[in-house]
């Protein structure tokens, strides 16, 4: 594949990031993009990878016979990697390669071939003596060529590096450049950004941008020395700083276009797994890494244990007695286990989105269904759910601090729980989606928690709440779940200081549905949240 770019034109605000950039890169050629921090490198690299749209100007792929620039992601295969290394680290590096090659690879490709196509990008990038250790354990380059083995699973005909040598040793830097080259006479078009001047030795072009996005120069290293009249590309630098520097000169005399080896030809033209298939790897490879994530799994596990533990210290045994019960104890024991309910679905959703956006932007370019991703989610937690609605329930029941009651009104009090939690779960991914790192989650949980305590209906009662508060109140999932609670436990709260009324008037099933309604429209807020964090550009 070779590439064209005209007159790119890209803006934010009034900065302009990239300024008519035009220029030409031969199919398998090895090409470095440098210049000053801010100039627009990685910028640029993902304008010609298609992750960016310029607002003037084209980006055209070919590969000599067929013209593929109407969607260059599609038709030719361009593989990208980011310069951080945005794979699980908690998985072993087969395991990772194995879950994206089923991700990537056509829908047709069975786990055999998928995993032949791990055992070929494994033996290309010189990694098969690792194959098992797990990705966190690895050095740097090892990652970086990990990251690299991501997007060759796809057999991509363009590979976009953002900064693939930055913070390696000059040895392992060397090295990686040198993978970087076999890759290139290997038939594909490589471009990277740089800022060592040792990674230019390799390269059959070099591009050089200079501030306000404006492409300085294109063509080979020596060319590059003469026409800035310097004897090091560092002095180069310093060259592209001086007020009114130089405008683009191309030169076409390189190392003229490849031939691109005949097992590359044109890549996986037919559509990437289907979305069922996506879903099916995504919850299994959630599972693994919940697996190996302790800290997660003691979150999961640990906060319901905790929690029942402390009800059972917190509320008195036979609270709900005829005989002796008391109708504001009744109303806190049923409000704080609904509560209980929604913290928990909350807690397990906040945790999800936001470690993965980096790794959920790759795989979304790459073709990753955002309702796969989502419903992976829902699939992975719904059994925690359900086993802590059960457990805790029983221990409560069996501690006196539920009264006895026939077997339907438990099974009762089970649905809301879990339709409780289910909707929390899905408000915690919306969250967790909009927030960029789990210490702002923390931030995010008491924001949430507070309305669902102080307009369920149970601290102030609904009768007595001024008329904004009811309005918020029915925006509440914890009001209607505590509402479902206190009509099956018969409870009745107490609206002024020698008054009380029943609560939960309504049918279970109106409850539950209500509940379910929150599911679906918080389920589908959380799909565009993912979506627009997922987008390529997003920031």
């Amino acid at each position: 594949m070779g590439i064209e770019a005209h007159g790119l034109v890209l803006s934010a605000g009034s900065r302009r990031l990239l300024d008519d950039v035009s220029l030409a890169i031969g199919a398998g050629e090895l090409v470095a993009v440098i210049g000053a921090s801010g100039a627009g490198k990685t910028t640029l690299l993902e304008a010609l990878a298609g992750l960016r749209s310029p607002q003037h100007g084209s980006v055209r792929f070919t590969d000599g016979r067929t013209d593929a620039s109407t969607n260059a992601r599609r038709s030719a295969a361009v593989g990208y990697v980011p310069q951080d290394d945005i794979i699980h680290k908690e998985l072993e590096l087969d395991r990772t390669l194995l879950h994206a090659a089923l991700l990537r690879l056509p829908a047709a490709t069975t786990r055999d071939e998928a995993a032949r196509d791990v055992e070929r990008v494994l033996e290309i990038l010189d990694l098969r003596a690792v194959a098992g250790v797990r990705v966190g354990a690895l050095s740097g380059g090892q990652r970086k060529r990990a990251s690299i083995a991501v997007e060759l699973l796809a057999r991509p005909a363009v590979c976009f590096l953002d900064e693939p040598t930055s913070g390696l040793d000059p040895a392992t830097g060397h090295a990686l450049t040198c993978v970087l080259r076999s890759l290139a006479d290997a038939g594909r078009t490589v471009i990277f950004t740089t800022h060592s001047t040792d990674d230019l030795a390799r390269c059959d072009r070099v591009l050089i941008m200079g501030r306000g996005g404006r492409l300085l120069f294109s063509g080979t290293v020596v060319a590059a020395l003469e026409h800035f009249a310097v004897s090091s590309v560092a002095e180069i630098y310093e060259a592209i700083d001086r007020p009114g520097a130089t405008p683009v000169v191309e030169d076409r005399v390189v190392a003229g276009d490849r031939t691109p080896h005949a097992a590359l030809a044109l890549p996986h033209a037919s559509s990437a797994a289907s979305s069922l298939r996506q879903w099916r790897v995504l919850t299994v490879r959630a599972a693994h890494t919940l697996v190996r994530n302790r800290l997660t799994l003691v979150i999961l596990l640990g906060s319901p244990a905790l929690v029942t533990a402390m009800f059972a210290l917190l509320f008195r045994a036979g609270a709900f007695d005829p005989t002796d019960g008391d109708a504001t104890a009744e109303v806190m024991v049923t409000f704080w286990i609904a509560f209980a309910a929604f913290f928990f679905g909350l807690t397990y959703g906040l945790l999800q989105v936001c470690t993965e956006i980096p790794i959920l932007r790759r795989e979304r370019q790459a073709g990753l269904s955002i309702w796969a991703y989502v419903l992976s989610k829902i699939a992975l937690l719904v059994p925690f759910l359900i086993v802590v609605d059960i457990v805790m329930l029983a221990v409560l029941r069996l501690l006196d601090r539920l009264p006895a009651a026939p077997s339907d009104v438990y099974w009762s009090l089970a649905v809301t729980f879990f339709l409780d939690a289910l909707a929390a779960l899905c408000l915690g991914l919306v969250a967790s989606a909009a927030v960029d790192s789990t210490a702002q989650a923390a931030l995010a949980l008491p924001m949430l928690c507070f309305p669902a305590v102080l307009f369920a209906g149970a601290m102030v009662p609904l009768p007595v709440m001024a008329g904004g508060g009811r309005a918020i109140a029915t925006f509440m999932a914890d009001r209607w779940a505590f509402e479902a609670f206190a009509r099956d436990l018969g409870v009745r709260g107490r609206t002024a200081s020698t008054e009380t009324t029943a609560l939960g008037v309504h049918p279970a099933s109106y409850y539950w549905l209500v509940l379910a309604g929150f599911i679906v429209v918080l389920l589908a807020a959380a799909r565009v949240v993912v979506a627009l964090r997922a987008r390529p550009s997003a920031r």
